[in-house]
């Protein structure tokens, strides 16, 4: 609490699951993992940068590295990482507690928001999401939504950066299939950005790392890992552990053996070029639901400790937020994003990504995206705290209107009414005129706002030479 003479403050709401003793014994189970059990690395400029260091290579793969080499690899590595827009502006500190919110990636399928029927992704769907995501207040950055199963594998990455470029100016996290496409991918934010220095200045995207295993870190992860921290781009570096299946099925356990692969990247990285930026996850803790096998995005247990143990390290934090494992738009698909949502805010989830995931991220869908949105700004609005002072309390107002008054035509209404939380997709009339309106439902009220959107809202084009620098890149020229 700070006092400024007539003004009262209280920081915005937070809340910990995690505490600071617990937080250390997990950074110290992490630490343990790494120097008595050891990785696997399977790209051998990471194994050299290691024993460059004095770590010895066993098996020809396995490495143990020690708690110090961590702790300096924590020293060095940059507090806070900053990502703009397709036009350089610095729109996203990833600081304290600032947080973020962004679409997800690469679902195999998604909700055909015309028909309600579930198929299999299409470059198209990309476009249309990013241009609804471009228009979308409360979405902050940008990922490729779907695969684009019309497309050779091989390629759909570099037309899937192509599409989220052309059609938004918020910034990037992207994902590639392979190392080259990764490489591809920032020739072209390069050519948007004007020039590689232009990029490492003001990057408007961030790579998206899948590591295999927390164990067993695979040769693609770690060339583009390596490949980044090189050019001095950001990235994050995300082993999934399953509890359960890649790892204990303990959140302690599952968390631990997660940072510990996490920090394994942090070292490799800063070795490859001190003070190269890493947006950490603390790992990622998955359900694996022993009735039915499946990956449990939405679970409690996998909320905010990651997080936590992040803060930790006073570095860049990715979180998750605004998915469900529901399978279509309903009502405990709106339950759970509200969840994860809340939740992931309170802890400072600084780039909160999967807005909008269904089926445990199998599916996307267009309308749960526009529905996070407006559930991000009641969070948002929360999240304000609170302000005392003279003219909040309105002490004086309250003395002059007393007990047989009212309030409603006083100027301290007029004033501060604008204040409150007027919700621009949640239903708030009267019974009557609701139905009177059509009586629809939020899907149908979300899907007519995504197709109005993409009626009418028209995103920045790429200068011409750009695009042209963009289309030869992606192999359309």
């Amino acid at each position: 609490m700070a006092i400024q003479s007539n003004y009262t403050s209280f920081d915005t709401p937070r809340f910990r699951k995690v505490s600071d003793d617990q937080v250390e014994r997990l950074h110290h189970a992490s630490l343990e993992i790494l120097d008595r059990t050891g990785v696997r690395l399977y790209e051998p400029e990471a194994l050299q940068l290691l024993q460059k260091k004095g770590v010895q290579v066993e098996d020809g793969t396995r490495v143990r590295i020690p708690p110090g080499l961590v702790e300096w690899a924590l020293s060095v590595a940059p507090k806070r990482a900053v990502l703009c827009d397709r036009n350089g502006r610095r729109v996203m500190p990833l600081e304290r507690h600032n947080v973020f919110y962004g679409s997800g990636s690469d679902c195999p399928n998604v909700i055909d928001m015309r028909t309600g029927e579930r198929r299999p992704g299409r470059l198209q769907d990309i476009v249309e999401a990013t241009r609804v995501c471009d228009a979308l207040p409360n979405i902050d950055f940008l990922m490729s939504f779907c695969i684009a199963s019309d497309l050779p594998q091989e390629t759909a990455d570099r037309h899937q950066m192509r599409a989220m470029l052309m059609n938004s100016t918020k910034p990037i996290l992207f994902v590639t299939t392979e190392f080259d496409g990764c490489v591809d991918v920032i020739h072209m934010a390069e050519a948007v950005a004007g020039g590689a220095e232009a990029l490492r200045r003001n990057p408007i995207c961030a790579c998206y790392i899948n590591v295999s295993h927390a164990m067993r870190h695979n040769q693609d992860a770690l060339q583009k890992l390596l490949f980044l921290a090189g050019k001095g781009l950001p990235t994050t570096y995300t082993p999934v552990v399953l509890r359960g299946a890649t790892g204990p099925v303990t959140a302690a356990g599952a968390i631990a053996l997660a940072n510990a692969g996490e920090l394994a990247g942090l070292v490799i990285a800063q070795l490859k070029r001190e003070g190269a930026p890493v947006i950490l996850t603390g790992g990622v803790n998955d359900m694996l639901d022993m009735r039915s096998t499946q990956d449990i995005y939405s679970d409690p247990t996998n909320r905010v400790m990651l997080v936590e143990l992040a803060h930790r390290y006073d570095l860049p934090i990715f979180g998750l937020t605004g998915c469900s494992d529901s399978k279509l738009p309903d009502e405990q698909a709106a339950a759970e994003a509200a969840f994860s949502i809340i939740l992931e805010t309170l802890a400072g989830a600084q780039m909160a990504h999967d807005v909008g995931y269904l089926d445990g991220g199998m599916t996307n869908s267009i309308e749960q995206i526009v529905i996070c949105d407006e559930l991000i700004a009641y969070t948002r609005h929360f999240m304000q705290g609170l302000e005392v002072n003279d003219l909040t309390l309105a002490l004086d107002l309250i003395d002059q209107v007393g007990p047989d008054g009212d309030f409603l035509a006083s100027e301290h209404t007029r004033k501060y009414c604008r204040q409150d939380w007027y919700p621009r997709l949640f239903e708030r009339r009267s019974y009557e005129n609701w139905l009177a309106s059509g009586g629809k439902t939020l899907r149908q009220r979300a899907q007519e706002k995504a197709l109005k959107l993409l009626e009418t809202h028209q995103p920045e084009l790429l200068p011409a030479e750009v695009q042209k620098q963009v289309d030869a890149i992606a192999g359309l020229v």
